[in-house]
């Protein structure tokens, strides 16, 4: 089960293996912000709050976008965070903009 928060919308939804966590906002129409869907705008970042492990390891993109610190932190970019595994994932949405 996925639970996303966007700017001003929260949805719960099933997984999908496969998926990253902005592809799942974006088609349960929550508010998500991105621009690029490639990890360089970071307009998608979001910090996960469960389920961090249910996630693929961080991208290049990532490593390079948000560095040790913030992932540490638990965040990620939603259009590189990839579900692997099925479980209880929460993240919200924490654009810098």
């Amino acid at each position: 089960m996925l639970t996303l928060t966007g700017r001003t919308r929260t949805k719960q939804m099933d997984d999908e293996i496969g998926a990253t966590l902005l592809t799942r906002a974006q088609r349960a129409d929550v508010d998500w912000g991105f621009q690029c869907s490639r990890g360089t705008c970071a307009r998608c970042r979001c910090l996960v709050q469960e389920g961090a492990e249910l996630l693929a390891e961080p991208t290049d993109a990532e490593w390079d976008r948000l560095g040790q610190g913030e992932l540490d932190a638990g965040f990620r970019l939603g259009c590189q965070a990839v579900v692997v595994r099925s479980g209880n994932i929460v993240a919200v949405n924490r654009t810098y903009f």
